[in-house]
């Protein structure tokens, strides 16, 4: 993953998001908003502890959505790492449309802060293994491609996007197909061109799966000498390592680094997206401090 890669912004998201937010949020009309002048205003956008940024392209989105002349001058980046008290960006626009878009361009801002700076602790944990940080499916509903995209900004990867663009054998595919090997050929011949990624049990299970190819093999809830023989057995002969594998279940952000050095190339977690705790931001009227 390149620099580049990781702020790639998906534009058709951001467009339906905002709609879908502004349309939740606003209604028939901001009752509130239009008891006040609808006169030019200054505002500033304050971040009230330590985060990485993310959400700018959701941000300005909201507000321009209701004000296109209005003026965002951001003083940081996307995925700067910021400390508590940081102005990250001035306004001016109409007063109205400020505070109309104020709620749901901070909604997408503190979620998507939240997502980068809890992915950039867990790369953090892993730095210089060769380890790899990938997201899940469990996404928040309608954000995926946005959370997505916010993993990407804190250093993480992505696994799949949904169940349409990888094949994911797990236990119940591989019983109903009558074992690893039948169910990955039977994959291969129905989704040739398509990554195949099929989750072990057991040591027998890791062989036959490398034996039989595929994309990744996940391993999953392996002990930790359990673990280590997994990944003497992908490098050894006569694998030598071609096949990554993937580590899930029962991680947290303590034990990463243990299971990182222990040579596996991916480590696939949930928590990125689905345990996410906003991070405080604030949208207030008139110049920033100082």
């Amino acid at each position: 993953m390149t620099a580049g890669d990781r702020f790639v912004v998906p534009h058709a998201a951001v467009a339906a998001d905002v709609a879908a937010a502004l349309t939740e949020d606003i209604g028939s009309g901001d009752v509130t908003a239009a008891l006040l002048p609808d006169a030019a205003d200054i505002a500033y956008l304050l971040c009230k502890q330590d985060a990485v940024v993310c959400g700018r392209p959701w941000f300005d989105a909201c507000h321009r959505a209701l004000d296109p002349d209005v003026r965002i001058d951001w003083r940081v980046s996307e995925g700067d790492r910021v400390p508590a008290g940081t102005v990250l960006a001035t306004l001016q626009g109409r007063s109205r449309a400020l505070v109309s878009a104020e709620r749901a361009s901070l909604n997408f801002m503190q979620t998507l802060s939240a997502t980068a700076t809890t992915t950039a602790r867990h790369v953090d944990a892993v730095a210089g293994t060769g380890t790899r940080i990938l997201d899940t499916r469990k996404t928040l509903p309608g954000l995926r491609q946005a959370q997505k995209y916010a993993v990407r900004v804190g250093g993480g990867h992505n696994h799949r996007v949904g169940l349409f663009d990888a094949v994911m054998l797990k236990e119940n595919h591989v019983r109903a197909a009558g074992g690893i090997a039948a169910a990955i050929a039977q994959a291969r011949a129905q989704a040739p061109t398509l990554p195949l990624i099929v989750e072990v049990e057991t040591l027998d299970e890791l062989r036959e799966a490398l034996t039989a190819g595929c994309t990744r093999v996940l391993i999953d809830d392996f002990d930790a000498g359990t673990r280590r023989e997994a990944v003497r057995i992908a490098r050894a002969a006569p694998f030598d390592g071609r096949v990554p594998l993937e580590v899930s279940g029962g991680v947290d952000l303590a034990g990463l680094r243990a299971i990182a050095e222990d040579g596996v190339d991916c480590i696939s977690i949930g928590g990125l997206t689905k345990h996410v705790q906003a991070i405080d931001l604030s949208l207030k009227l008139g110049p920033p401090p100082g």
